[in-house]
C-alpha cells in the first residue's frame, strides 16, 4: 500500500501539474483573442464561460480516454495479483472512475477560471497591445548575464529565456522534478527490494542428514516479502535429524575447493519472560554466521551468552539493544545480553539467534541439524554440491543446491514499477513538450527576426533547446533528491507496517553514479520534450514567421 500510494500521489500531482500549464498557456496565447472580444462587448464573466467551455470540450474526451485506458492497464495486474493471492477482484469501482474524471474536470475548471478571470480583467486596449509578449523588462538581466558566458549566441539566447516567464519555467521544472523523482524512486525501490531477496536468500547450497533431504531448493533460505513467515534458511523445527558426526561433516566442507563460508544450524525452542508462546530459536556454529544476515543496529554474535533478534522481537519483549533477557530451555534458565537487531523474517521476526555453546548447558546433545554453504566467487553451485557428496555419502550427509528464485511479489512489484515510472516519464515529456510549444508560438515574430538578420535553422534549433536546459538541470538534481526521500519513506512505511526496521544495506543503495545520472535525467527529459517544437521552429520559414501574430 505505500508503495500504490506513492505512486498515486506523484501521478496525481503531475496531473494537476500538467492540466495547469496546458489550460494556463491555452488561455495566455489567447490574450490578444480575449482583448478583441472584449472590445466587441463581451464582458468579463462572458470571457471567462466562454474559455472555461473551450477547455471543458477537451478536458471531458481526455479524461474519458484516461478512465478507460486506466482500466485496460489494471486487467494484466489484477490477473496477476489473483493468481498469486488466490482473490478475485475484477478491476476499478465505478465510483474511482468518477472521482478520478470529476476531479480531473474540476482541476481544468479551477485552472481556466483563475487564467481567464485574469486576461478578463485586462484593458481592451491593453490586451490588444500586450497580446502575448512578456512584460518589458522581464529577464534582461539574465539576459545580460548569459550573453558574456563563453558559449555561441544562439545558446545564450536560449538559456536567458527561462527567466522571462519564471512561473511558466517553474511549472516545467516541477514536471521535470516529478518524473525524475519517479524514476529515482522506482530504481531505489527495485534495488532495495534486491537486496531484500538477497539478505534472506544468501546461501548456495544447503547440506542435511541424508533422509531429510527432499532435493534443490527444499526448505532453503527464501523471502516471502517483508515480514512473511518465510522459510528461512534450514529445515524448520521437527525437521530432519542431527548428524551423526558434526564434526566430519565441518571437515569436509572446510576441505572443499570454491568454498566461501558456511554455518551450521540447530533448532529448538525456548520460552522468554514477558513474551507469550514458545520462541523458534537457531543455534550457530561455525564463523560465517553473520554472512547470511544483515544487522540492523549493535553487533554480530562473539561468543556465548548472547543473541540477535529481529524488531518483533524487541517489541514484544519491550527490550532494546544491550539489555539482557532470561531464556528457559528445557526447564533450564539461561541468561544473555541482546547484543544486536537483525533483519530476520523467520517466525515473523520471532526468532532468535544465538551461538550453539549458549544452549549447551540445557541441551547437551544440541548439534547442528543442516549447514548453510556460500561458495566462493566464480563457483558453479551445482558442481560444487555434486562434487562434494562424494566426499560426504560415506558420513550419511548430503549436498543439494539451494534455488534462487524471484519472490512472485517482488516481479509484481518491479512491473508496476516499470509500468507506472515509463508513464510518468512521458507524462513529464509531454508536458515540456507542451510548455515549448506554447513559447515557440509566442515567440515566432521574434524567430523571424532572428532568421531575417541570419540565424540558420541549427542555430534556431540550438536555441530552443538551450531553453529547457537550466529548467531541466533544477528539474533532476529537484527530482532526485525528492526520489530518494520518497524511496526511504515508503520503504520506512512497508517495513514499519510489517513491524520490521530495515537495515542500512537494503535502504542505501544510491551511489554518488546513480545520482548523478538521475539528476542528469532531467536534461534527457527536457530535451526530448523540446526537440519537436525545435524543429518547428528550425523549419519555420522566416516570411511567414514575421507576418504572423
Amino acid at each position: 500500500m505505500p508503495f500504490l500510494l506513492a505512486f498515486g500521489v506523484l501521478g496525481v500531482v503531475m496531473a494537476v501539474l500538467i492540466i495547469g500549464n496546458v489550460i494556463a498557456g491555452a488561455v495566455s496565447t489567447g490574450t490578444r483573442r480575449i482583448g478583441i472580444l472584449k472590445a466587441l462587448g463581451f464582458t468579463p464573466s462572458q470571457v471567462v464561460r466562454a474559455y472555461l467551455g473551450q477547455a471543458l470540450i477537451p478536458a471531458a474526451a481526455g479524461a474519458a480516454l484516461g478512465v478507460v485506458a486506466g482500466n485496460l492497464l489494471t486487467f494484466p495486474v489484477l490477473a496477476e495479483t489473483n493468481r498469486l493471492y488466490g482473490t478475485s477482484d475484477s478491476g476499478v469501482a465505478p465510483w474511482v472512475d468518477a472521482l478520478v474524471a470529476g476531479g480531473a474536470l474540476a482541476v481544468v475548471t479551477l485552472t481556466a477560471w483563475a487564467a481567464a478571470a485574469r486576461a478578463g480583467r485586462l484593458r481592451s486596449v491593453d490586451a490588444l497591445a500586450v497580446g502575448r509578449t512578456p512584460r518589458p523588462g522581464r529577464g534582461q538581466w539574465a539576459s545580460r548575464l548569459t550573453g558574456r558566458i563563453p558559449v555561441p549566441r544562439p545558446m545564450s539566447l536560449g538559456l536567458s529565456h527561462p527567466f522571462a516567464r519564471p512561473l511558466r519555467s517553474a511549472g516545467i521544472v516541477a514536471a521535470i522534478a516529478f518524473g525524475v523523482a519517479a524514476v529515482t524512486f522506482a530504481v531505489g525501490l527495485g534495488a532495495s527490494l534486491g537486496q531484500i531477496q538477497e539478505a534472506e536468500d544468501i546461501a548456495d547450497v544447503e547440506v542435511a542428514p541424508q533422509p531429510g533431504v527432499e532435493g534443490p531448493g527444499a526448505e532453503g533460505p527464501g523471502v516471502e516479502g517483508p515480514g512473511a513467515e518465510g522459510p528461512g534458511p534450514g529445515p524448520g523445527a521437527g525437521g530432519p535429524p542431527a548428524f551423526t558426526d558434526p564434526a566430519s561433516i565441518v571437515t569436509a566442507i572446510e576441505a572443499h575447493t570454491g568454498t566461501g563460508g558456511y554455518v551450521g544450524q540447530a533448532r529448538t525452542e525456548v520460552t522468554v519472560a514477558g513474551v507469550t508462546g514458545s520462541l523458534s530459536t537457531v543455534a550457530l556454529t561455525g564463523s560465517d554466521g553473520a554472512r547470511y544476515y544483515r544487522m540492523v543496529s549493535g553487533t554480530w554474535l562473539t561468543g556465548p551468552g548472547e543473541i540477535v533478534v529481529a524488531t518483533p522481537f524487541l517489541t514484544a519483549a519491550g527490550k532494546e539493544v544491550g539489555d539482557t533477557v532470561v531464556l528457559t530451555d528445557h526447564g533450564t534458565e539461561v541468561t544473555v545480553r541482546i547484543v544486536g537487531e537483525a533483519f530476520n523474517t523467520d517466525d515473523r521476526g520471532m526468532q532468535i539467534l544465538t551461538d550453539l555453546a549458549t544452549l549447551r548447558a540445557a541441551e547437551p546433545d544440541l548439534s547442528p541439524e543442516t549447514f548453510l554453504v556460500s561458495v566462493a566467487s566464480g563457483t558453479d553451485a551445482g558442481t560444487y554440491a555434486a562434487t562434494l557428496n562424494t566426499a560426504l555419502r560415506s558420513l550419511g550427509a548430503s549436498a543439494q543446491p539451494v534455488s534462487h528464485e524471484t519472490d512472485e511479489l517482488v516481479i509484481i512489484i518491479d512491473a508496476l514499477t516499470a509500468l507506472l515510472s515509463v508513464m510518468l516519464m512521458v507524462v513529464a515529456g509531454l508536458g515540456v513538450l507542451n510548455v515549448v510549444v506554447l513559447d515557440t508560438r509566442e515567440r515566432v515574430h521574434d524567430l523571424g527576426v532572428h532568421k531575417a538578420l541570419g540565424m540558420t535553422p541549427r542555430q534556431t534549433t540550438t536555441m530552443v533547446i538551450s531553453s529547457v536546459l537550466v529548467t531541466g538541470l533544477i528539474g533532476g538534481v529537484i527530482g532526485a533528491a525528492v526520489g530518494v526521500a520518497l524511496q526511504r519513506a515508503v520503504l520506512d512505511a512497508m517495513g514499519g507496517s510489517a513491524g520490521f526496521t530495515l537495515p542500512a544495506a537494503v535502504v542505501d543503495v544510491y551511489g554518488p553514479a546513480e545520482l548523478l545520472l538521475f539528476g542528469l535525467g532531467g536534461l534527457v527529459i527536457a530535451v526530448g520534450g523540446a526537440l519537436l517544437p525545435a524543429g518547428w521552429a528550425a523549419g519555420t520559414r522566416t516570411v511567414t514567421a514575421l507576418r504572423t501574430e
